[in-house]
């Protein structure tokens, strides 16, 4: 296993506040210049139409220089607390979209990691719920952490594990497939466009090894862990992979493993797919449909920003998205059944990390 990389402060990409980087796919026309913009050179607008299957938010999620926010000093770290016997208490961390140095914070202030980054949690469990890169400045050292706090927690009788997410299977697919045209059904697209329009990062394309390839295609897509059914994506998507917990990640990994462009596209597709709990008529009919399928009494999940969710973005022309009240911690909805973990770190939000079980 390699060491972590960049343990320390992570260097900010130079981002423009009004850099428009659409929250998940569009697929894209082979002839469509990628919009992630060459340092001095105006990125040309994003395709207006939304092909069968993508689900927009309200606004595109853009990118925010992370220099105009406030960083907050974390002072001391408390120990996480362990159990009496057998494994600890279980956590759960939302999408980190390459935001090393916030994870670091956000572990420390748990006390999951000591200050030089490493392990201290003894026997705890800690969940990733996808979303390692593109966007933030620094997804390798995201994924080189995540790899090392595996193998520490392993020693120290706990564990580290993470999900897919939609992002794990765009960097893959960039890496493989690159410009190769894909069947998207709505025309032609491939994963090196989208990958760009997603916020994807040169630095990271330049750094991925072959033992980050490896360990991204063999995460699962949908695990339980103390009755909780944790998933990366907030979609009913899962049922069409399998019956079963186990049926669903061997599809995914298969899918992987064909390494045909067309079937990686169809499942970067649907894992894209969100918003599937958020209705309050509909919503926990959803997220029945996953635990009565797959097990446990609450969902878990990323992918879709708590902002969103809770419809405190502002309207087309930017009002009232100065004003909304900060993400303080995850959110709980559809009665109950699901828990949104994804802050927002990518709009200038929090990266969360929660102890479960937690209150309704």
């Amino acid at each position: 296993m390699t060491q972590g990389a960049g343990l320390g402060p992570a260097a900010r990409t130079e981002t423009l506040r009004d850099f428009r980087v659409p929250a998940y796919v569009h697929d894209v026309p082979a002839n469509v210049q990628p919009t992630d913009p060459v340092p001095g050179a105006e990125a040309p607008e994003a395709p207006e139409a939304y092909p069968d299957g993508y689900t927009p938010t309200e606004r595109d999620l853009p990118v925010i220089n992370r220099g105009d926010t406030v960083q907050i000093q974390v002072d001391a770290a408390q120990p996480a607390p362990t159990g009496d016997e057998g494994l600890g208490p279980l956590y759960v961390v939302g999408d980190v979209h390459g935001y090393l140095d916030e994870l670091l914070a956000a572990l420390r202030e748990k006390g999951l990691i000591d200050g030089e980054g490493n392990w201290a949690a003894g026997t705890a469990r800690l969940w990733f719920l996808g979303d390692f890169t593109d966007r933030g400045p620094d997804g390798i050292g995201v994924i080189d952490l995540v790899m090392r706090l595996s193998a520490e927690a392993a020693a120290a009788g706990g564990y580290c594990k993470a999900l897919m997410g939609n992002h794990e299977l765009l960097l893959l697919g960039a890496k493989r497939f690159g410009d190769t045209p894909v069947n998207s059904g709505a025309g032609t697209a491939t994963f090196q466009a989208a990958w760009l329009l997603n916020g994807g990062q040169k630095a990271d394309m330049d750094r991925l090894q072959d033992v980050h390839l490896q360990w991204m295609s063999r995460l699962d897509a949908i695990e339980i862990e103390d009755d909780h059914l944790l998933t990366h994506s907030d979609t009913t998507a899962y049922l069409d992979y399998g019956d079963s917990i186990e049926a669903v990640n061997d599809t995914v990994r298969e899918t992987l493993t064909r390494n045909d462009a067309d079937e990686c596209w169809d499942l970067f597709r649907k894992f894209t797919k969100r918003f599937a709990f958020k209705d309050e008529e509909s919503g926990p009919g959803a997220v029945r449909q996953l635990l009565d399928t797959y097990g446990g009494s609450r969902i878990v999940h990323g992918h879709s920003p708590i902002p969103y969710l809770l419809g405190e973005v502002g309207g087309e022309d930017g009002e009232g998205e100065d004003s909304r009240p900060p993400v303080e911690g995850p959110h709980v909805y559809a009665n109950g059944l699901a828990i949104a973990m994804d802050g927002g770190v990518t709009m200038a939000g929090k990266l969360l990390v929660q102890q479960l079980p937690m209150d309704a």
